[in-house]
């Protein structure tokens, strides 16, 4: 696939307010500091598309873009420990999980993780909260340029072994860079033919 054409449409804290669900949807979501913004910036060739920030926690609502006119992908706030207030963190999580439940187009929810870390319990509880709920997902590993091949294919094995103790399979899931770019096609060629499969 190749992105020609990539709006800003809309941001908002009230899922009732998003687009029409007349066009499937690509949700991106992560925890805070994950790499999200410059991921999403990546895979539609818009070096300012998705705001990036050196604070964790800066995405706070609902964004919506429109790719190609054909399909929304939608970059959600994080999740995790990112350095807001509580009262902030748990209106965060009421928005993030009202979206994924009511969300009638949203096709795949992108679970970004930072492929440098150990697996962690907050990514662990969301994909089986997800799980649990029939929510379809994909997880992509981030920032895969900042290990050696050997580092980043033992860490990735690591979290396999970890996911299959609760999974009776792993989860698909692509491995990227920002930086490089690695990833990008292999992504956007998920989105084009789980397209095909969709009617809207």
């Amino acid at each position: 696939m190749n992105i020609t054409r990539a709006e800003f449409l809309m941001s908002n804290s009230d899922v009732t307010k998003c687009p029409k669900p007349n066009k499937p949807e690509y949700a991106f979501i992560g925890r805070s500091n994950v790499g999200k913004s410059s991921l999403i910036n990546m895979i539609t060739d818009h070096k300012n598309l998705a705001k990036i920030s050196g604070k964790p926690g800066k995405t706070q609502l609902i964004n919506h873009f429109l790719i190609n006119s054909d399909w929304y992908l939608v970059d959600l706030p994080g999740y995790g420990f990112a350095k807001v207030a509580k009262s902030t963190r748990q209106r965060f999580s009421k928005l993030i999980f009202n979206y994924i439940e009511t969300r009638e187009n949203l096709i795949n929810l992108f679970v970004l993780i930072d492929s440098r870390h150990e697996p962690q319990s907050k990514d662990s509880e969301f994909m089986e909260w997800l799980g649990v709920n029939g929510i379809p997902f994909t997880i992509i590993f981030t920032k895969a340029d900042k290990l050696t091949k050997r580092k980043l294919s033992e860490n990735i094995n690591t979290y396999e072994q970890e996911m299959l103790k609760k999974w009776e399979e792993m989860p698909p899931y692509f491995i990227s860079s920002a930086s490089t770019g690695q990833g990008k096609d292999e992504i956007l060629s998920f989105i084009e033919e789980t397209n095909k499969t969709v009617q809207f």
